[in-house]
């Protein structure tokens, strides 16, 4: 539940920019923000790669809320940006989730993928700048490190190894932040997100596509043979992520670090422990291996426990069931079909 904030003079309130505030983190990120007292602005273009009454959804609580403001639209366009301005003082900080996501998609339009997540990078940069934000955080992905065999990955330690279009953007993207921040001491935190998952999940991801299949007595489709490893992290752990990035004190104007849960879970692991939630059976429909997967990601935490007081401590037994929970609930309501 979204609290109001305690009455005080509307400038001395801190305000968040949220790209993206309309998406399954972003939609999470603005109730933390909202429920500590600050002032919201979301920037959302509500993209069709999934159902727009999820998103719908996940902002309805906002909207009645009195310090919030969504702004809809392609933040590429300059008619959105000075919408979103703000009208009394800049922005206390600039979280940057807006992205176009997904492996798979990318390999069909690599060009779509670097226009919204490099350009778009590229674009909040130089925004945040302008409106005399003091510090931006950006959204990038554990898809950075792609087929490096040296797990734990830490962050000082990558050696960019992109096997995608989409993971290539967020590679450039973390490349233009840093020398943007070196350039012009714009304070900058990238974080690396690590499998994330929970209620408002995306419909194309693994745990939620596989929810909805043994619960509705489909095939669910594993590619490969089950042995590849991801480390999932619940949004919850995220979301405290991202606040701590948002205070960060320590470190130089740009650090980049990692959010995960900082353990590995095989595709059969992670199979088993969905039947355990729903109470039911998969019938598994097996087919090859996809382009552009990587065989594992498994995330070193440390540095983000040490400048941003990160502890990943939601177990995947406790965040599937809170999935479940919120697939029935919206099931139900007709958020989903």
């Amino acid at each position: 539940m979204v609290k109001p904030i305690v009455a005080a003079p509307m400038a001395t309130v801190p305000h968040a920019l949220v790209t993206g505030g309309a998406g399954f983190i972003g939609s999470h990120v603005v109730d933390r923000l909202l429920a500590e007292g600050w002032r919201v602005t979301a920037i959302d273009d509500f993209d069709p790669f999934y159902a727009a009454a999820i998103k719908r959804a996940n902002v309805a609580e906002h909207l009645r809320h009195p310090a919030y403001r969504l702004v809809e639209g392609d933040l590429l366009n300059s008619a959105v940006l000075a919408a979103a301005e703000p009208a009394d003082a800049p922005f206390t900080v600039v979280v940057h989730l807006a992205a176009k996501a997904g492996v798979r998609p990318s390999l069909i339009d690599p060009m779509a993928y670097h226009r919204a997540n490099v350009t778009g990078t590229l674009v909040m940069l130089g925004r945040a700048l302008a409106w005399g934000a003091p510090h931006i955080v950006l959204a990038s992905s554990s898809s950075v490190y792609g087929e490096d065999p040296g797990v734990p990955w830490r962050e000082q330690d990558c050696r960019e190894r992109p096997i995608s279009p989409y993971a290539a953007t967020k590679v450039m993207a973390e490349r233009y932040a840093r020398e943007h921040a070196h350039r012009t001491g714009l304070r900058t935190t990238a974080l690396r997100f690590f499998t994330v998952y929970g209620p408002r999940q995306r419909p194309d991801l693994a745990i939620h596509q596989f929810t909805r299949a043994i619960i509705e007595g489909r095939p669910i489709k594993r590619f490969g043979d089950g042995g590849t490893r991801r480390d999932y992290t619940y949004i919850d752990d995220i979301v405290n992520g991202v606040m701590g990035a948002i205070r960060r004190t320590a470190g130089e104007a740009f650090e980049v670090y990692n959010l995960g849960n900082s353990g590995t879970v095989t595709l059969n692991e992670l199979i088993a422990a969905i039947e355990r939630t729903v109470g039911r059976k998969a019938v598994i429909e097996q087919h090859p291996e996809q382009p552009g997967d990587v065989p594992q990601t498994y995330a070193d935490v440390s540095k983000a426990g040490l400048h941003l007081g990160f502890v990943p401590s939601t177990p995947l037994s406790v965040g599937l069931e809170a999935f479940h929970r919120w697939f029935l609930q919206a099931k139900e309501l007709g958020i989903l079909p």
